[in-house]
């Protein structure tokens, strides 16, 4: 019987994204089908740096072209910066997995799922990327997101908490925006796909709340405090507002922790809690 670690570590390692993404849907198949082994693994495997392609060039993100909906290259660098993000989510589904090889059964049904729905992702936002004459590559992107999941890389929770309540959740603000801006100026398909994108985020930041409070309680942490204190361990600024309460609520965000993000938005940070 194949392993579902070293299937997720050579999915990690694959440059190419289609390759990636179609490995991934065998594993997927295959797990539902009952035919990987998780219980015996190999250890921690750790893996810094997945395979990517040539090209992105990866920049600071004040060095990023200009994003919008005015012309089709803004649109264009748009969905790129899209694309680059779930691409990046697909890595960290398949490090989330080989990396911590000692979870329930649940935790790793959960990231292989979230690694099908980003590689989708991917996918259907390449593909308004070619409608509009450009292709993944073309624009250069930032590692900001990669950069933080090795940061925490040490401690799932710490990762649980930033990576996926902090740096994933801000999709649940921004996506429902661009879905409207689409949908005015007539990307229908478009406008479709980033509201599928936007309902799949929930579960998937839902499933960094499920098991950052699994390790909280395992841990016998609050998890609300705890929280806060990651944000501000490793943050330099605090996560910033509109903040969609409907849809974080649906990701497991408590009342609580809702309160004390809007109360300290935009405060400076020696001033926040």
């Amino acid at each position: 019987m194949k392993n579902l670690f070293q299937l997720a570590k050579r999915c990690l390692q694959l440059p190419d994204p289609q390759e990636k993404i179609a490995l991934g849907q065998e594993i997927a198949a295959a797990w539902q089908a009952g035919q990987l082994a998780w219980r015996e693994h190999p250890g921690a495997i750790v893996i810094n740096q997945p395979g990517r392609p040539s090209r992105p060039t990866i920049v600071p993100p004040a060095k990023l072209a200009k994003r919008g909906f005015g012309s089709d290259k803004q649109l264009g660098a748009f969905f790129h910066a899209l694309a680059h993000i779930e691409l990046t989510a697909v890595n960290l589904s398949w490090d989330s997995i080989c990396r911590y090889p000692d979870m329930p059964k649940a935790y790793y049904q959960d990231w292989i799922q979230t690694a099908l729905e980003e590689g989708e992702h991917f996918s259907g936002l390449q593909q308004q990327m070619l409608i509009l004459g450009y292709q993944y590559g073309d624009f250069p992107a930032h590692g900001e997101l990669w950069d933080m999941a090795v940061k925490t890389g040490h401690n799932l929770m710490h990762r649980m908490a930033i990576v996926h309540r902090v740096l994933e959740a801000r999709a649940l603000d921004v996506v429902p925006f661009a879905v409207n801006k689409l949908a005015a100026i007539g990307k229908t398909d478009a406008s479709r796909l980033l509201t599928r994108i936007a309902n799949d985020e929930v579960g998937h930041v839902s499933a960094g709340t499920r098991w950052y409070r699994f390790l909280c309680e395992r841990q016998q942490l609050d998890p609300d405090q705890t929280f806060f204190v990651l944000i501000q361990q490793y943050l330099s600024s605090w996560p910033r507002g509109p903040f969609n309460l409907s849809a974080r609520k649906q990701s497991g965000f408590s009342e609580n922790e809702l309160a004390i993000l809007q109360e300290n938005d935009y405060l400076p940070r020696k001033n926040k809690r």
